[in-house]
């Protein structure tokens, strides 16, 4: 799942506040490496196109923060993707008065993927989560401006089981053969024939709702059992990298609570992406190809209103889990 910085032209179709937006970089420390991303906020200037090729964004640059009390969502995107890949939908929740932080996963982004193949990349996902969510609590320099009892999650593929292992959810990797065929040569197939599976990360009891978006899924009803937060589930129709429609319905039904589903229809894996820009389009085609007669633009003007709408439910109005 390459070029997931993928999207562009993503905004949202009714703008409350405008989108500000920022790069943030995590600091190094015993848990990990430093952690670069970007956050969008809520901004009282009228947005303009970022370029950033070959994506092109919809916001305005390192714009004050307006708003206090602000509930905060933090993503995690695909295998190989980056803290940029969902811009569309962050600049959405921004628009709504969210803050939006996400992150490129060291050895797991576009620029380096160096621990794609391997099982220690999700091993560590989860922790750069936490790590993140802790930095924008108590150093980001807007900070005060946040309410730390309103923590959302976005997922996406890869990210989906990040969110879901950041919840409280326990992985089994023997559930799913079809992603290690016999003769497989990929390294994390090797670790899972050997047994070496790294232990699972403890949950961040911080997070009250999550949107979880066609995940990577090697969970049963027994690994889900202490999931009890909110959860959007979306699924693509048609699947894709390892994501297939059937595992996700076996994981709708093993959610100890019945998650908000969602099924895309006709979409592909890529679909959740963002729109691509012209450039990006030429430069990826593999994730800005969609199926005949799928329309994304239009898509994500639905997708984003209802993810604002869940986070709205669960996550601004105070709800408990």
């Amino acid at each position: 799942m390459r070029w997931l910085s993928a999207a562009a032209l993503g905004c949202a179709t009714t703008v409350v506040q405008a989108a500000g937006f920022a790069f943030i970089e995590v600091p190094a420390d015993k848990d990990g490496p430093a952690l670069r991303g970007a956050v969008w906020s809520p901004c009282s200037t009228l947005p303009g196109r970022i370029d950033l090729a070959p994506l092109a964004l919809q916001g305005t640059r390192d714009c004050a923060v307006a708003g206090q009390a602000l509930p905060l969502v933090v993503v995690s995107h695909g295998a190989g993707g980056s803290a940029l890949g969902h811009h569309g939908t962050a600049a959405a929740l921004a628009d709504a008065g969210y803050v939006v932080a996400a992150i490129n996963h060291p050895g797991d982004n576009f620029q380096d993927m160096s621990r794609q193949g391997h099982l220690s990349a999700f091993a560590t996902r989860p922790v750069d989560m936490l790590r993140l969510t802790d930095y924008m609590l108590s150093a980001w320099p807007h900070r005060a401006q946040l309410d730390a009892g309103k923590v959302g999650f976005f997922g996406y593929s890869r990210g989906g089981y990040t969110g879901l292992v950041a919840m409280g959810a326990k992985p089994d990797w023997a559930l799913r053969p079809d992603l290690c065929p016999p003769l497989s040569t990929r390294p994390l197939c090797g670790e899972i024939r050997r047994n070496e599976i790294p232990a699972t990360p403890a949950p961040d009891a911080r997070i009250r709702a999550a949107v979880i978006v066609d995940p990577l899924s090697v969970f049963d009803a027994k690994g889900l059992g202490q999931v009890g937060t909110p959860v959007q589930l979306w699924a693509s129709a048609l699947g894709g990298s390892g994501v297939t429609l059937q595992s996700l319905e076996v994981l709708r039904q093993g959610l100890p609570r019945a998650p908000d589903w969602h099924v895309a229809a006709n979409a592909g894996h890529y679909a959740f992406l963002a729109p691509c820009t012209p450039a990006l389009a030429e430069a990826a085609p593999e994730i800005c190809r969609d199926a005949p007669g799928f329309d994304r633009v239009a898509f994500h003007q639905g997708f984003n209103a209802k993810v604002v709408a869940f986070f709205t439910q669960h996550l601004a109005a105070g709800k408990a889990p």
